[in-house]
């Protein structure tokens, strides 16, 4: 468990939207549900997309916004790792909450998500952590206040919990008003490619672009996932695993491959 019951953990939140970003205020508030100490580091700017990325080909600067607020002009995974070993090297940091991220993280968004990375990198630092995302239509105002209202119970619930290693939890929040979500389901990675839309125009001085745009709807999605999860209006949570390497292939390969 992160804490012995009663004892407080200290939080470090993160995000990939930017510093001034509405979601990290509310992760903010989510986290002063849990702790009374609550840093935060992210980034100057917007990294949506940014997925596991780090600046490798300059340097980086840390700017203090105020009494432990820290804006970083890098990626989310720079953020928390300058978080961890430089920011706060004198903190202990407990559990790293990352988000909220403006849009859902589900299917194969976590492979480019910002928000995921900058769990992600807190878990290879082995700090637990915990993304959180808002799913919400582009052309309506999002439901910040579901986030503000199912964040804090979500996290009571993981406190306890034995965190396994190399293991972060994803947490995406459907687009209805908190008094309409079904409750929570603990969900496995659905399917859901962005970027399957690509928009084509021509520009002022008549050279041609590509917008990459959002993914295609889809009818229906399989039982269990955290698309369908969402979709469904519950609170998605599904754990991932860092170790990507497929198992059941692992003994075929070694026989083929090996040398005889």
């Amino acid at each position: 468990m992160l804490k012995a019951p009663g004892e407080k953990p200290r939080i470090l939140v993160t995000n990939d939207d930017g510093i001034n970003a509405p979601g990290l205020k509310v992760m903010e508030a989510i986290a002063r549900a849990i702790s009374e100490e609550v840093w935060v580091v992210a980034p100057e700017v917007n990294h949506s997309g940014a997925g596991h990325s780090l600046t490798l080909r300059r340097p980086l600067r840390t700017r203090q916004v105020s009494e432990r607020r820290y804006a970083v002009d890098g990626t989310p995974t720079d953020c928390v790792l300058l978080a961890l070993q430089n920011i706060l090297e004198e903190q202990k940091i407990d559990l790293v909450l990352s988000g909220v991220n403006h849009g859902s993280n589900l299917g194969e968004d976590v492979t480019y998500s910002g928000t995921i990375a900058a769990a992600m990198e807190a878990t290879l630092l082995q700090v637990p952590a915990i993304a959180f995302s808002q799913a919400c239509h582009e052309r309506h105002p999002v439901k910040w206040k579901t986030a503000e209202h199912w964040g804090p119970e979500i996290i009571r619930r993981l406190l306890p919990m034995e965190w396994p290693k190399d293991v972060l939890i994803n947490v995406n929040f459907p687009d209805c008003v908190a008094q309409s979500v079904e409750g929570v389901q603990v969900t496995r990675q659905g399917k859901q490619k962005v970027g399957d839309e690509l928009i084509e125009r021509i520009d002022p001085r008549g050279e041609p672009y590509v917008w990459i745009g959002l993914s295609r709807e889809e009818a229906s999605h399989a039982d269990g996932t955290d698309v369908a999860a969402v979709r469904a209006h519950y609170v998605s949570v599904t754990p991932i695993q860092l170790d990507m390497t497929h198992h059941p292939s692992f003994a075929k390969l070694t026989n083929l491959l090996s040398n005889q």
